[in-house]
């Protein structure tokens, strides 16, 4: 992998999460692979083992979005919400929401998509509802998840370009 391949996670505030890696893609593709539900099945999807039997995405302002991820033991992970704001192809604002939340409350998540020469800064944004919930998702496996997950981003959009 290139030097562009690593995931930066800060704290812009005491709600808010922000994770930041360089794809090696136009944003177009980017925010394609972050919108239509055949290329996110093949990506956004949690730990090793896991698929996305479901991928219902209604993109338009005031539209859902459903995911449910599985493994192979059959336990399943829902997560659910609302567009807010869409600006195709640089910004995505959505609600999320667990069926079975590990944190309190629904989180706002900010995606901007920034492309410069070729290559597309993606920047994710979670507003958690308290410092509380933004904490228990920083000691959560959360890190090593979007990784992983972005690293399967990352050769989707290499056999995609």
């Amino acid at each position: 992998m290139n030097g562009t391949a690593a995931l930066k996670i800060t704290t812009p505030t005491d709600r808010e999460i922000a994770m930041t890696r360089v794809f090696d893609s136009p944003r177009r593709l980017l925010f394609d692979a972050l919108t239509k539900p055949k290329l996110l099945k093949q990506w956004l999807l949690g730990p090793p083992g896991w698929t996305m039997p479901v991928c219902e995405i209604d993109l338009k302002v005031g539209g859902s979005y459903r995911y449910l991820l599985r493994d192979a033991a059959g336990t399943e992970m829902g997560i659910s919400g609302i567009y807010r704001e869409i600006l195709a192809p640089e910004r995505l604002v959505v609600t999320e929401k667990f069926d079975e939340s590990w944190y309190p409350g629904e989180a706002l998540i900010t995606t901007t998509l920034v492309e410069q020469n070729g290559k597309t800064t993606l920047t994710l944004t979670v507003r958690y509802e308290s410092r509380e919930a933004r904490d228990i998702a920083l000691k959560s496996p959360m890190e090593q998840g979007v990784s992983a997950n972005y690293n399967r981003l990352a050769e989707l959009l290499a056999t995609t370009s």
